[in-house]
């Protein structure tokens, strides 16, 4: 296997249209750009520990192994195992141990794996900082390779559109992501119960498949806002594409979030962003454009709504913000060269 050759382990149905979720975009990205690179990708899809160990044990000794964390994580043995004759590099989309409901088991899984890693790629520095700070990973050991944004075609003139957003359109609020707790839409349905008096309209974008218990709660709580929050579930490509040109303002409620992709894409449609401030959302909206709150806090994200739909002025300078941060994004093309380099070193 030469260096411009990588087995990539990513978990089942990163290709199901059914299955969106931001680590599965993120995998897509980086081994399609890889390939447009010219590198030769054997994307494997892993199940279960027993069918990581198969893949590892069929790799040359000495080559480089691309590992999605949540196959890691479910393999730590079998990772610790194949270190021995393999360069692992984990590709971490989050900090396991960070999430509320995190088991001694989990973290002790995640200890395991990223010890055993060569290198760890991850999505943000708060990532980065936070697996030093646990003591995971050291600085030399981790290399960032932020999401990218897709800018929209030339011929689609998102900050015009924005620039044309009447008041009349500020109420169109949209969330993006898996329904699930540590994306907190319970937060924004509590937020949303405390403005009776404003004129909006919210559609939460993603799959309620996952967390079903919870999507379920979330759905029931929907229905008392008598039409005026949509559950539209998973949506992909032009369809979400679509959400974020209709829309005025992204709602990101996360009680935990290593950089936010649906953020980045909302920046890559000019669209300003109230969200919470935890993880990596604070690197993600830097350039402007945005309100944090703080987390777990329905009534300052209730505030922070309530402003955006009263006060004209704060409307026109988030807008002015987002549109200057948006010619500042990086690209997927940023992304694949970050991972690339990681897997030439040496």
């Amino acid at each position: 296997m030469t260096r411009r050759e990588v087995a990539f382990l990513v978990p089942e149905g990163i290709d199901d249209p059914a299955r969106v979720s931001g680590g599965n975009v993120y995998d897509r990205r980086v081994r399609d750009g890889l390939v447009a690179c010219g590198w030769a990708v054997s994307t494997v899809e892993v199940t279960d520990a027993a069918g990581a160990s198969r893949v590892l044990r069929g790799q040359p000794l000495g080559s480089a192994v691309l590992v999605d964390g949540l196959v890691a994580l479910g393999a730590p043995d079998e990772i610790a195992a194949a270190s021995t004759r393999l360069r692992i590099i984990v590709l971490a989309h989050m900090v396991a141990g960070s999430f509320p409901d995190a088991t001694a088991r989990t973290m002790s899984a995640e200890r395991q794996m990223l010890d055993a890693a060569g290198h760890v790629i991850v999505t943000s520095r708060w990532t980065a900082a936070e697996l030093a700070r646990r003591g995971l990973a050291g600085p030399a050991r981790v290399s960032v390779a932020a999401p990218g944004v897709e800018l929209p075609n030339a011929g689609d003139d998102t900050s015009a559109r924005r620039d044309e957003l009447c008041d009349d359109d500020a109420g169109e609020l949209l969330c993006v992501g898996v329904i699930a707790p540590h994306k907190g839409q319970d937060l924004l349905l509590d937020a949303l119960s405390r403005l009776p008096d404003r004129q909006w309209r919210c559609t939460l974008v993603g799959s309620t498949r996952p967390f079903r218990g919870f999507a379920d709660t979330v759905a029931r709580g929907a229905q008392r806002f008598d039409g005026r929050v949509r559950l539209a579930g998973t949506l992909d490509g032009s369809e979400l594409a679509a959400q974020y040109r209709r829309a005025a303002l992204l709602v990101a409620p996360s009680r935990i979030e290593s950089s936010g992709m649906a953020i980045a894409e909302a920046r890559g449609h000019a669209m300003p962003v109230v969200a919470a401030a935890v993880g990596g959302i604070p690197d993600t909206v830097a350039g402007g454009g945005a309100v944090l709150v703080p987390p777990d806090d329905p009534a300052a994200l209730a505030d922070a709504l309530d402003g955006w739909l009263s006060d004209p002025a704060l409307r026109r300078r988030l807008r002015t913000e987002a549109r200057a941060a948006r010619s500042r994004l990086s690209t997927w093309a940023d992304t694949v060269t970050a991972v690339a380099a990681v897997l030439e070193a040496p």
